[in-house]
Order: C-alpha cells, then structure tokens, then sequence
C-alpha cells in the first residue's frame, strides 16, 4: 500500500504571506508544491493538497482536512521573512518538536535543499504552530529561502526544478531509507508525562484493550508506547488502530 502525502501551498487567497517588491509568498508556494506534488506522484506516492488555486483556509482548516483524509504524512511549504531586507538567507524547517520520523524527513528535505545551494538553517521545534500541533500524523513545514532576501530569491527561480526534485527526495529517502542506523524499530506515542501515575494509569487502560503498551522514562518524562515495529507501515497501522480508540498518537522512532 503507497504512503500518502498531503501537501500544503501556505498562504493564499485573501493571505498572500510574505510580500517583497511585488512578490507574494502565496504564489511561490502554490507553484513549488504542485510540481514537488507530481515528482511525489511520479515516485508511487498517493498525494492529496490542501489547495491547487488560489483560496484561502485557516492553519485550522487545513490540519482538519489532513486529519479527515487520514493521510500518512502532512507537508506545509513556505517561503520565510526576516525583519530586515537582504540580511538574512537559507531554509529552515519546522517540526511540532525533534523527535520521530517527522524531525528525520525534515532533516533530509534541508539536506537535499543545500545541495541545491541554500544556506542550511536547521530544523527548529514549534509546537505552537496550528498545522503542527493539530495534525495527527508526522508534520513538517518547510520554509524554503527568504521571501525578502535577493540571494534567495534568485536561487528559487534559477534552480525551481532542482528545489522541487530537493524537497521530493528528502521525502523519499525517509520513506525509502528511514535512518541510518543499523536497526531501526518505530514505536506509536499516547502520551508524556513527569508524573509516573498518569503514565501508569495510561499504561493500565491500553493493556486491558490489549494494546502492547509500555513506559519509557528519558528527559524527566515517562513516555507511553505502543509496539515495537520494524516497517512505518507497522507502525501507521497500529497508529490508526489507536486514533479509532480516541488516543493522541505520534510515531517515533
């Protein structure tokens, strides 16, 4: 069964996003979306979008629809802005936090950017993000140059096709390859908690459905994990079996 992806243009409609000497973030990001969308497409993925024209919809509106379509993978695609013209250049991406096979595509997809020319910015946690936060499969937001920085801009229109393919093979590789570890086991998070007895009483109530429920303790939380697989597909079907239980979930690795 192919994974499926659903891509996000940022912006749009009555949002332009960034705006810098005429250009608008909405347009950009509509464009590379859709042509990383069909290089996806070309590789056996099955893509959906959260818009192919020019529409607005609310950071809420579009985790929601990702949500009810039950999509494996949500991808958000952006262009940043500093707050000073022409200081600031590179991609970055944004993850809900570094943990999980979010936070290794995120990092494949900056690593394949650079190849292309940009700076690499590294991948930053925000959690407070609504497409990151509210999305209940792997999330990750992809800022690809400055809006407002003429380096980037040129970069963006000068190698379009090569930024596409960089962002199409980041996703890719984390399919096709997962890490490079030798053994790599994924896991379904319900829950973090500093307190054990919220931990245990989780624990308790996914082992009387017969849930392979268990307490990993690292960083002054006790983590709540189901399943020790060795595929992402394991794993995704175990996470659908706990979302159709009422339980948060997040897979990791």
């Amino acid at each position: 069964m192919p994974y499926s992806i659903m891509l996000d243009a940022g912006h749009g409609g009555r949002d332009p996003g960034a705006v810098y000497t005429g250009r608008q973030e909405k347009d950009d990001t509509l464009k590379l979306t859709l042509a990383v969308g069909e290089i996806l497409q070309n590789n056996g993925i099955d893509v959906e979008y959260t818009r192919t024209t020019d529409v607005y919809e609310s950071p809420y509106q579009k985790a929601m629809e990702a949500n009810e379509a039950g999509v494996d993978f949500f991808i958000s695609i952006h262009r940043n802005s500093f707050p000073q013209d022409n200081v600031v250049s590179g991609v970055e991406s944004l993850v809900y936090n570094k943990e999980g096979i979010k936070y290794e595509m995120a990092q494949n997809i900056n690593a394949q950017l650079e190849t292309v020319g940009f700076v690499n910015l590294g991948v930053q946690a925000r959690p407070n993000l609504v497409v990151l936060r509210r999305t209940k499969m792997p999330a990750v937001l992809v800022e690809v140059g400055f809006m407002n920085s003429d380096v980037d801009n040129r970069l963006f229109d000068a190698n379009f096709n090569d930024i596409a393919q960089a962002i199409a093979d980041g996703i890719l590789d984390t399919l096709n390859h997962p890490a490079p570890e030798e053994a790599v086991r994924y896991s379904v998070q319900t829950g973090a908690y500093r307190n054990r007895r919220y931990a245990q009483a989780l624990l308790e109530e996914l082992l009387e459905m017969d849930f392979p429920a268990r307490i990993e303790m690292g960083d002054g939380y006790y983590r709540v994990r189901v399943g020790n697989f060795e595929t992402l597909n394991e794993a995704t079907a175990m996470e659908q079996r706990l979302k159709r239980a009422g339980y948060p979930t997040v897979i990791v690795t």
